[in-house]
């Protein structure tokens, strides 16, 4: 039995989890929206809203625990300068899930996980 065993295991071994999680929290925070499944967006919520966290409080010590578990500098400075002044006056809740549907080849459910406040950028070239 599974009492008070929280986390999803994912059918990967603790060290795949944990490597997967950080290459994943990586891409979020540079690209500020991934698609995933479900299951794995829901389980990297905790992880990024963490990471924020730490960038908002933004002393030297938080710095190393991000850069710690993210796996590029460029990110973390981005964390610290762009994302932390973004979330500034926001108590939580800095993430967001959208449920997309199933995916064809294995009908695994899909979601894209993102920063609440993302903006797509769409380029727009004028000709005159």
């Amino acid at each position: 039995m599974r009492h008070k065993k929280s986390g999803r295991k994912l059918g990967r071994t603790s060290s795949h989890r944990e490597a997967m999680f950080r290459n994943m929290v990586t891409s979020l925070f540079e690209h500020e929206r991934i698609v995933t499944t479900k299951e794995k967006a829901k389980e990297l919520r905790p992880i990024a809203e963490k990471m924020i966290t730490l960038a908002k409080k933004g002393d030297l010590h938080a710095r190393r625990q991000a850069a710690s578990y993210i796996r590029s500098k460029d990110v973390v400075h981005k964390l610290f300068t762009d994302i932390k002044d973004q979330f500034a006056e926001r108590n939580g809740g800095y993430t967001r899930i959208l449920q997309t549907g199933v995916r064809r080849g294995d009908a695994a459910s899909m979601a894209i996980i993102e920063l609440v406040g993302y903006e797509e950028k769409v380029e727009t070239s004028e000709e005159n």
